[in-house]
């Protein structure tokens, strides 16, 4: 079940970082769109795909797994509230996600970040579970 999650991990942090590198100067324009994230465009545009690569590094190496499993809710829990942020503020802001995930409104995007908040819990319980009887 832990392989499961952290391939479901990589999958979306894999596609959403190649799909906002593949079209940069629109995921630049998209985060400069936004009223919170403005002041930080540039560091975000170049960051956030490396955080993701990142991320999917440690996910891969069973040592790291857990540190990933972290980081990924960590991720989602910031990409949540910034959802929810942008929402008391102005519904229209473009998502700058990337690929099919920008397509999602941003009640559909509070599910499926909702979705994997679950997902990554649910990782790091098991892997702290595994963790505890492997070395016990």
């Amino acid at each position: 079940m832990i392989e499961i999650i952290a391939a479901l991990f990589m999958i979306l942090f894999l596609y959403t970082g190649v799909s906002k590198l593949m079209e940069y100067s629109v995921f630049r324009e998209q985060v400069a769109a936004s009223p919170l994230l403005a002041p930080m465009a540039g560091y975000i545009a170049g960051g956030l795909p490396v955080a993701e690569f990142a991320v999917v590094l440690l996910l891969i190496f069973p040592r790291w797994r857990l540190g990933g499993l972290y980081a990924s809710l960590g991720l989602m829990v910031t990409f949540t509230i910034y959802i929810i942020a942008i929402l008391t503020i102005n519904k229209h802001i473009p998502c700058s996600c990337g690929g099919v995930v920008g397509q999602l409104s941003w009640g559909q995007h509070i599910v499926f970040n909702s979705v994997f908040i679950v997902l990554a819990i649910a990782g790091i319980v098991l892997e702290k579970r595994l963790r505890k009887y492997v070395f016990a």
